[in-house]
Parts: C-alpha cells; sequence; structure tokens
C-alpha cells in the first residue's frame, strides 16, 4: 500500500489520541514517572522514566513544579507513539496549554517529525496535521518564579566526540557538578569516568518503551525518526531544577542547523539546531520558569573544529562511540558500514589519519568500494544529505580535501574513496580554513564564549 494512502487510512480510523496521565512516584532509590497515552480500538501505552538517586540530594518531587515538568516531558515523549496512527486530533487529559502553547507544541511536532514526514511520503502541512484541544481549562501549574540559588553545571553525554569536547574544556567542578546519560551504556559511562566523575556525579535516567509500540511497529504501522533531542531539553532542564544547577550545557555544534534536503525545511536534527533552542530557551522561561539556562556550549563551533580539539584528547579515542547501528551491540561497536561512522572517520581524518583512525575503527573505512553511495551524499553530490546525525557539506568536502593534499605531501598512494573524490570532483581551496571560524549566533555568556575562543584559537 502507498506510504501516504496508508496515512490517510489510519487518520480516518483512528481519529483521536489519548494523553490520559502521568505519575510521579520515589522511593529510597528511585525517582519514577509513568505515563498513559491511548489510540482507542488499537492500543494503550505505558512508557516509564526512571531516575536513580544513589546518594544524591534531589529536591523534593511533590511540588507544583516537579509535577509540570513532567507533564510536558510527556507532551514531547507522546510524538513517539502518536506518530503510529499520526491521528488528527491529540486530546490532552491531564494537563492545559493555552493557544500559544499549543502553536509552540505543533511546530515542535511538525518539524521535529520532518524526517518522518519525508520517508513515509506524508504529505501534510503544520496547520492542518493535528488538532490539539485540553480537557482542563485552567493551568493548575500557575506559578511564580523560584528565588532558588541555582549554580554549576550538568552536562548530557552520549558517548561521542561532541560531548567529550564540553567535558574537556568547559570549567566544570567535577565534585558538585553531573553529567546526564540517559540509557547509559558501558562507552558512556567509561566517558564520564575518563573524565573525573565519581559515580554519585553521574545521573543515569532510563528511558523505557512500551511494548505495544515496538508491536505496532513490527505491524507495519507508520514509523520514523522522532526529535529526541526535545525530550532531553525537558529531562534535563527537570534534573537541572532538582539539583539546583543552574546550567545544562549541551554540545550541539552549528552545523546541526543544515537541512538533509536541499530547498527544504526538513533536517535530522531539528530538536538539536539553533532554532530550536531559542524557542525552548523562550518557552521553558515562560512556562516552566525554573532558572535554568539550556544551551548548547558548541553552538559556535563546526564539525571540524570539534574534530580538531576531540584529536587531542587521545585518552578518549579507544572508548567514544557515535554509530547508531552498533550501539544496538552490548559493547556498542563502530559498524563501519553507515553514514554515521563514514562521517566520524571523513571529519577526523585530516588529524588522525591514518593509522591512529584506523586504530580507532578498525578498519579503512576509505577503501570500501560499497561506501561510495553514502560518500557521494555526505559530499553533497545525490539529492540529499544522509538522515543521521553528519555535518555540512562544506565541512565534508573541506576535511577530504585537506586529508587528500596531507596523503600527496607525504608521498602516499590515495585510498579508494579519496581517489574517486580526486578523479570526479574539484577539491576545496583548504587555505580558506574553515577551522578559524567562530559562529556569534550562540546562547553562551562572556565567561562560556571567553572559554571556547581560548580552547580553539590559543594554537593559532
Amino acid at each position: 500500500m502507498d506510504k501516504f494512502v496508508q496515512f490517510e487510512n489510519y487518520r480516518k480510523e483512528y481519529k483521536e489520541f489519548y494523553y490520559n496521565y502521568y505519575k510521579i512516584k520515589e522511593d529510597n532509590a528511585e525517582i519514577n514517572i509513568e505515563y498513559e497515552f491511548e489510540i482507542p480500538k488499537l492500543a494503550i501505552f505505558k512508557p516509564k522514566i526512571k531516575i536513580l538517586k544513589k546518594n544524591i540530594k534531589f529536591k523534593d518531587i511533590n511540588n507544583v513544579y516537579v509535577k509540570n515538568m513532567a507533564f510536558h516531558i510527556g507532551l514531547i515523549e507522546l510524538i513517539s507513539y502518536w506518530k503510529c496512527t499520526c491521528s488528527p486530533k491529540i486530546i490532552i487529559k491531564c494537563g492545559y496549554l493555552n493557544e500559544e502553547q499549543i502553536k509552540w507544541w505543533k511546530k515542535l511536532y511538525f518539524y521535529g517529525l520532518g524526517e518522518l514526514f519525508y520517508t513515509n511520503n506524508i504529505q501534510t502541512n503544520i496547520n492542518d496535521f493535528v488538532e490539539i484541544e485540553c480537557k482542563c481549562k485552567t493551568d493548575e501549574f500557575e506559578h511564580k518564579k523560584i528565588d532558588d540559588e541555582f549554580e554549576g553545571y550538568i552536562v548530557p553525554i552520549g558517548g561521542g566526540k561532541d560531548s567529550v569536547v564540553t567535558l574537556e574544556t568547559l570549567n566544570i567542578n567535577k565534585k558538585n557538578d553531573y553529567c546526564l546519560i540517559i540509557n547509559p551504556k558501558q562507552v558512556t559511562l567509561k566517558c564520564a569516568q575518563i573524565a573525573g566523575f565519581e559515580d554519585n556525579n553521574i545521573i543515569e535516567v532510563y528511558r523505557s518503551i512500551d511494548k505495544n509500540l515496538i508491536e505496532l511497529n513490527n505491524r507495519g504501522f507508520i514509523n520514523g525518526h522522532t526529535p529526541f533531542s526535545a525530550m532531553l531539553a525537558f529531562l534535563s532542564y527537570l534534573i537541572a531544577y532538582l539539583l539546583s544547577k543552574k546550567y545544562v550545557a549541551l554540545s550541539n555544534e552549528n552545523s546541526a542547523n543544515e537541512s538533509n534536503i536541499i530547498g527544504k525545511k526538513i533536517n535530522h536534527q531539528y530538536s538539536k539546531s539553533f532554532e530550536f533552542e531559542c524557542d525552548f530557551e523562550y518557552y521553558a522561561n515562560k512556562y516552566l520558569k525554573a532558572p535554568v539556562k539550556y544551551f548548547s556550549f558548541l553552538r559556535p563551533l563546526n564539525e571540524l573544529q570539534i574534530a580538531k580539539l576531540f584529536s587531542k584528547y587521545e585518552k578518549y579515542h579507544s572508548t567514544f562511540k557515535s554509530c547508531n547501528v552498533g550501539s544496538k551491540d552490548k559493547e556498542w561497536k563502530w559498524c563501519c558500514n553507515c553514514a554515521k561512522c563514514l562521517f566520524a572517520f571523513i571529519i577526523l581524518s585530516p588529524y588522525l589519519y591514518k593509522e591512529k583512525l584506523v586504530n580507532i575503527f578498525e578498519t579503512d573505512m576509505f577503501e570500501k568500494v560499497e561506501l561510495l553511495e553514502t560518500f557521494r551524499k555526505l559530499t553533497g553530490n545525490e539529492d540529499e544529505k544522509p538522515f543521521d546525525c553528519v555535518g555540512t557539506f562544506e565541512e565534508v568536502n573541506f576535511a577530504i580535501s585537506k586529508t587528500i593534499e596531507n596523503i600527496e605531501r607525504d608521498g602516499k598512494k590515495l585510498p579508494y574513496l579519496l581517489k574517486y573524490y580526486k578523479d570526479n570532483y574539484k577539491t576545496v581551496d583548504t587555505n580558506n580554513d574553515i577551522t578559524k571560524r567562530y559562529n556569534e549566533s550562540n546562547n553562551l555568556n562572556d565567561e562560556q564564549n571567553a572559554i571556547l575562543r581560548k580552547e580553539v584559537f590559543s594554537g593559532d
């Protein structure tokens, strides 16, 4: 069946999606949040979020601020379940949103699901794709701003090079500040440990997916990418409030702003973009009201600058991982067959090729003939950029050209993909060094900007 026809059929059959409730509980070991979503006549979903308490001193969870934040986390969590049928109406039974808030959420849902709509051939628009209705007619969460003193950082880490650069560059107090890991794996925990965090300064959050969603996916209901980073935004904001931390320092770079489809606003990394970051700051200040600043510390930089910095932190080289395919493996390996692996290999190649890079990936990815199509997409020589967290065409082409220059300077033979590039495309002028840039469109304060500028330009 045509995917768009399937989309229309589901919307006719499953007209409503319910956000029934959220529940917050705690015991000596955990803080738990449970949600219930429902697609009538199809399925009920009860996803859960668990925050380990360890010996960490969290605030009391029994107040209106925590309830409000938990409610909002549910608004982003529901996307994963609503997308199965893309029901034309979302009915919220456990909270209130005003017209401005509904408009804000519709924007996030629409652009955050841009890749899903595109890959499933769903033709819709921001006005008509969904209606949001609240059964509650008054805001039970209306409250004043918090006057408590907040200070210090929480740094979410995912095991890749970007968060490592933030951990190594930002002035973080490893005794009083925290890193945050969602669904920890050995790789992410080890990165935190290498950075110097003790166990009680590593916030471990476990997010479970309801098995009914997996069953619907297996039955062929609508599936695809959702804006996970938006979930991280609301969840990290809650945890920052519970720990009285002033800053949530993300590691999203300037490159995340680029669309995957030329001429269209379809971005795999939409919820990592500067646009979303600013939207979230506005929304949090007005409707969540804790004195927490959510921002990306690496926003002024491009991927090549981050790779250049990361290349110096050798203690992480045998540990870090970015591959989504490999993350499904218990030990989390580089699969060395996907766009994200190839991009990471390319962006690090000007600084680590050949021996050090091959040691990291356990293969020379530039010799893999089967990756030619992916290589062409990454360089901008196909209609679309791979739907993954990869950098811009400019960064990829600069990195490739610089690596070719380095290899030829040493009088060595070009590997397959680089020889293909030189034979078919024009290398870029590496004298126009994109690692000398600094994007002023960011949300860093003066102190944070000074720290990052010093790290980036100290060798110049």
